[in-house]
């Protein structure tokens, strides 16, 4: 027969450590977080009005309002031009709403009626200023019709026409009509020739160079204040040239004549 301390048959043990409890005062671990309140149906139709009238009162105020008109307009980056010929030639619509106006056709309108633009940026400036930044085409060679002179840019452009030659600007003489280069070549590509060889002249020298004639696509020459010719030959290899010259104008003072045309072969002659 069992004693007292005898344990009952199929009874548990119970655990030999102490027993946890959950924390007080916390959330149990497990439990959902609370869920927000949705705003009801009168909320969600406050918020919409605030939305509506927020919306309504901003285009107003970009469009209806007296408060962000044009009121001038800025004109930076001429040389030639005058910010007043840049700003009259824009015609941007006065008094109109700073952000109506069409800035696009103000650019394309400039590009067109001031062919000495090489491009426009039109940019608001809020409250009231319309600015225009430009960039005037640079002549690199002339051509001489009627007493006038074309001036032609670094794109072969001849953008604007003037009664009086810039200083410092070669006149370009197209010689040789009946030359094989204009049936091949075209006066237009030859015209784009004689832009590059002025480009890769070097200041030194260029100064100095009172014309360029072409007689064809490999025969340009350049003609100096001094009655010096240089035989520069074709637009090819223009900065080996132009180092080369530079150099036999620096060393051979007296010679009346140079020729780069085969810059690894130059030679000097008339001193």
């Amino acid at each position: 027969m069992a004693g007292p301390t005898t344990a009952r048959r199929g009874a548990k043990k119970s655990p030999s450590g102490p027993r946890s409890s959950p924390p007080s005062g916390g959330r149990r671990l497990g439990m959902p977080l609370p869920r927000l309140r949705r705003p009801g149906r009168r909320g969600v139709i406050i918020i919409a009005v605030l939305a509506v009238l927020l919306g309504g009162f901003g285009i107003w105020a970009f469009y209806g309002s007296d408060w962000l008109r044009l009121e001038s307009v800025r004109a930076t980056g001429t040389d030639v031009l005058t910010p007043q010929a840049v700003v009259a030639a824009a015609s941007a619509p006065m008094t109109a709403p700073l952000a109506s106006v069409d800035t696009d056709a103000v650019e394309h309108r400039l590009l067109a009626r001031l062919p000495r633009l090489k491009s426009v940026v039109v940019t608001r400036s809020w409250p009231h200023t319309l600015a225009l930044e430009v960039t005037e085409r640079t002549p690199e060679l002339l051509l001489q019709t009627n007493g006038k002179f074309a001036e032609v840019d670094g794109e072969g452009v001849r953008f604007a026409t003037v009664a009086r030659a810039p200083k410092g600007v070669p006149l370009l003489k197209m010689t040789g009509s009946d030359s094989p280069s204009r049936g091949r070549f075209g006066t237009s590509r030859l015209l784009r020739a004689s832009v590059a060889v002025a480009q890769d002249l070097p200041t030194v020298v260029r100064k100095d160079v009172r014309a360029l004639r072409v007689r064809s696509y490999d025969s340009i020459t350049l003609e100096l204040a001094d009655g010096r010719t240089v035989m520069w030959g074709s637009r090819e290899q223009g900065a080996e040239k132009a180092k080369v010259l530079a150099a036999l104008l620096k060393a051979a003072r007296d010679a009346r004549h140079v020729d780069v045309s085969v810059p690894s072969a130059p030679a000097v002659s008339g001193s």
